[in-house]
């Protein structure tokens, strides 16, 4: 919980008054920082912010990462007020700003905070198999990327080198598994194996970038449905949250990275692999919403490696579970000894239904594009 001084010294580094201060509270979703909401008593009505404690000790460079932030959320806060919208308060994060106009405060005990407004009315979902509401995703996520296409990522710090860099997390897979430094090798041969396999796949978005096939956007880079705000009545979804890795890339990565994550009917640590299904019937609807936001601005190369990105981000998540387990566990926290070799096996397990259903995902996603552009 977060310090009394901290708290204090909050209050007044954001002009906050104390005596209309009621409570707070801590959410407890989230691995990383330590969030708060701030309860202060209007009279009629209770007024609602959001408190953060970035933890430094993940993001080494806070400063940077909140000048990427304040950007674009200045940018996208800008266009949603210009749009018209009745509810335009609650379709973007907007960074509250300290007394001294900086977006962060850092406490005398060298505790690093930010404060942000409450989105109001909205709820976020762990997992769904509610066709409308990945819809509803889908289109939250075309929306993002679709207001920022005008934006000129090389604004951004680079925060994360290598992020979703597959080639690099392969050759540091290679590293690992040669140094085999926890004798776990012999556990794993075949999810070794199918890792060496896929090792001509893993340039498939880097070449892209590298030949300028595709764009450099603002990626937001952790597109799980947890990080969509969805209106409590409607299930509209509302805003993109959790904006701590917004960086420069490519827009395959947020769309590869929400199916990886939305698309499996199961746990990402189920033992059980018949349980883990790929479903096609999310990706159509994932994809569907997303297109229906994005056709004005993604180009045909983008569109035309939707697929791969899926098949390569499940891929990639699936290759650092291992590449942990080899080395000890390091990098995720982990509830028992094979927790991220489970993981692991999950993922490579999707990978697998994706592939073999390649041709029926590409038709999927070429119908909906088409139906967006007015093709015939």
């Amino acid at each position: 919980m977060i310090l009394k001084k901290d708290l204090q010294e909050v209050f007044a580094n954001y002009g906050f008054d104390a005596s209309s201060y009621v409570n707070i509270k801590q959410i407890k979703i989230g691995h990383i920082n330590s969030t708060y909401t701030l309860y202060f008593d209007q009279g009629s009505s209770v007024k609602r912010y959001l408190l953060q404690e970035i933890n430094t000790h993940v993001f080494k460079n806070p400063i940077q990462l909140m000048e990427n932030i304040e950007k674009i959320t200045t940018f996208l806060s800008e266009k949603v007020r210009l749009s018209g919208a009745k509810n335009y308060e609650n379709l973007s994060l907007r960074v509250i700003h300290t007394l001294d106009h900086h977006s962060y405060m850092i406490s005398s005990k060298n505790h690093f905070f930010r404060v942000y407004n409450f989105i109001e009315n909205a709820k976020t979902y762990q997992k769904t198999n509610d066709l409308k509401l990945f819809y509803n995703a889908g289109k939250t996520i075309g929306t993002f990327q679709n207001m920022l296409s005008d934006f000129d990522a090389s604004q951004l710090h680079e925060t994360i080198p290598n992020f979703h860099n597959t080639p690099y997390r392969f050759q540091t897979f290679l590293k690992v598994l040669k140094e085999n430094p926890c004798d776990r090798a012999k556990d794993c041969e075949e999810e070794i194996q199918f890792v060496l396999h896929l090792k001509d796949f893993t340039p498939v978005i880097t070449s892209l970038i590298e030949q300028k096939l595709i764009p450099i956007k603002v990626t937001h880079n952790d597109t799980k449905l947890n990080n969509i705000m969805f209106d409590c009545e409607t299930k509209e979804g509302l805003c993109l949250v959790d904006l701590d890795t917004v960086m420069p890339g490519t827009i395959l990565y947020d769309f590869g990275d929400a199916i990886r994550s939305g698309c499996n009917r199961a746990d990402e640590d189920e033992k059980n692999l018949e349980k883990v299904r790929f479903s096609v019937d999310l990706f159509k609807a994932f994809s569907e919403g997303y297109l229906s936001s994005v056709a004005s601005s993604i180009t045909e190369c983008e569109v035309n490696h939707l697929v791969d990105s899926a098949i390569l981000m499940t891929f990639e998540c699936g290759m650092r579970f291992l590449t942990d387990y080899l080395d000890g566990d390091h990098y995720f926290k982990t509830k028992y000894d094979n927790h991220n070799l489970v993981r692991c096996r999950t993922q490579f397990h999707l990978v697998k239904q994706m592939i073999e259903q390649k041709d029926v995902l590409e038709e999927i996603v070429q119908e909906a594009y088409k139906k967006e552009r007015n093709w015939k």
